[in-house]
């Protein structure tokens, strides 16, 4: 029998009325797991409502008793954390390794939300004019709501709605509908953390139910994660509608390869973030710049990659899963067909990829391109598939040029052996994350994660303080106490209790 996933409002998990759904697919199958509800307008709308009912006692709970729920929810994902990644590795696709790797960065961020109080620090300053002080307060928003995408179904959802309710807010979550379970397990753990009904409220749907979040008067903060053109959708219309929007988009991250860089490790690490999680991140490398006379391992980089297959997420041999759904891979396809046609070389071809038993799946072996100009498809748009395209420069300088003039600016990183290139390099790289000798150099959560140019629109980035600083306003209170006014006498006492 097909599950039927829940809506979770009001602390209940309950059966959408509505008579639209979606099939949940398993990707190496093709086989219907689930089928997942669009809410209705009425279920939304009860949604939010809960959370903004919430929000007027949960704002007054002690700083402590919200890092207290944290703590335990953290400590219940660790319990769960191997249950959690089989779950996540069967709706995605990913393979086992891939899908803790998903989880245990959830984790980390869930981790820091317990450190919420000391990044709700105000700041004071006393006597700014004769007797006056003049302090800040760090107070939530109101209801917030998250967005997320199919590739990371535990990592994104606990980039935002931990920190969020850990600072005082309630949250609405719409996690994709293409991998609902993994956000639903994620949210009956955070019951039984403790966390008090209605503080999250989970709800299913396409671009209607979206729109709702968007649209609607009481959501103060949209926080999503996902394409370029969906990013653009979601940041003008959730700003046009007076909401704060963090809305993090596409990307083409480029590695460039020195001559003094150790050749071994470059190979080894270009192969794994290429190709890895079937290149469906946003942090894969799918740009590899040789300079000078590094082309010549390019031989070496095609040998490696060949050895890299796909197959199950229980198969200890996969390198990686199938992408996502059908769809997915005739985009991916599509768009190597097309650099083909338009003169760039394939040097590993993973078009026709089978794995044995699995004839439904959805899947694309690793593909290598050289010969590729900066106006062809296969660099221009990002692919999201395990595909890397290789160019070649004479200079750093030129490889600089090159990536600053790319429209995206999510990751990149240098491979080198001297610190003088790799200075140079992050001071002139206009992209927000930086490696040095790092292949995807993904901040810890006591950072934030700073997309920039294409790759992000919005100003204030997630998880950190700047993730705090979201979800949060800053009020600033000037008083002024006249001595007149203290009261004086025998009989004056102090009553403390």
């Amino acid at each position: 029998m097909i599950q039927s996933v829940p809506l979770f409002i009001g602390g209940e998990f309950c059966q959408s009325q509505t008579t639209e759904w979606v099939e949940v697919t398993n990707p190496a199958t093709s086989e219907v797991i689930a089928k997942v509800p669009c809410a209705t307008e009425q279920e939304m709308e009860h949604a939010i409502k809960n959370a903004a009912e919430t929000f007027k006692s949960w704002k007054d709970v002690a700083i402590s008793e919200r890092a207290r729920v944290m703590l335990r929810y953290q400590h219940l994902l660790k319990e769960h954390h191997d249950e959690l990644a089989e779950l996540l590795s069967k709706e995605t696709g990913k393979i086992l390794i891939d899908a803790k790797g998903d989880v245990w960065r959830g984790i980390e961020v869930v981790e820091q939300a317990a450190n919420i109080a000391s990044n709700m620090m105000g700041e004071t300053v006393e006597n700014v004019a004769t007797d006056i002080d003049s302090y800040s307060m760090i107070q939530p928003l109101g209801v917030c709501c998250g967005i997320t995408p199919f590739n990371f179904p535990a990592m994104i959802p606990l980039w935002m709605f931990p920190l969020a309710i850990a600072a005082g807010n309630t949250f609405v979550l719409k996690p994709s509908e293409q991998v609902p379970l993994t956000a639903m397990r994620l949210a009956e753990l955070f019951e039984q953390a403790g966390a008090p009904k209605g503080v999250l409220q989970v709800v299913h749907g396409r671009k209607e139910q979206v729109d709702t979040l968007l649209k609607h008067p009481v959501i103060r903060a949209v926080s999503f994660v996902g394409s370029v053109p969906v990013a653009q959708y979601i940041y003008k219309t959730g700003t046009d509608y007076n909401k704060r929007v963090q809305a993090f988009a596409g990307a083409k991250n480029h590695m460039v390869v020195m001559p003094d860089a150790n050749k071994a490790q470059v190979i080894n690490n270009l192969v794994g973030s290429s190709v890895g999680a079937a290149g469906q991140r946003c942090m894969a490398i799918s740009v590899a710049v040789f300079v000078g006379s590094t082309k010549e391992w390019i031989e070496d980089l095609k040998t490696e990659m060949a050895k890299m297959q796909p197959g199950a997420w229980n198969d200890d041999k996969a390198a990686y899963g199938p992408l996502i759904s059908r769809e997915a891979k005739n985009r991916v396809v599509a768009l190597i067909e097309e650099g083909k046609a338009q003169g760039a070389v394939c040097q590993l071809d993973g078009t026709q990829c089978n794995v044995e038993g699995m004839p439904q799946g959805n899947w694309l072996g690793p593909t290598l391109f050289t010969g590729a100009t900066t106006d062809m498809s296969i660099y221009e748009q990002e692919i999201f598939g395990p595909v890397l395209v290789c160019m070649e420069v004479d200079t750093l300088d030129e490889a600089i040029e090159l990536i600053n003039n790319n429209p995206y600016g999510n990751g990149t990183s240098i491979f080198t052996a001297n610190g003088a290139a790799a200075r140079k390099y992050q001071h002139e790289i206009q992209v927000g994350q930086v490696g040095i000798n790092v292949p995807i150099p993904v901040p810890l959560p006591f950072f934030s994660f700073t997309g920039w140019r294409g790759s992000f629109y919005g100003d204030l980035h997630a998880y950190g303080k700047q993730a705090v600083r979201f979800y949060t306003e800053t009020k600033t209170v000037t008083s002024r106490w006249f001595d007149d006014d203290i009261p004086t006498g025998p009989n004056l006492t102090i009553q403390l209790r």
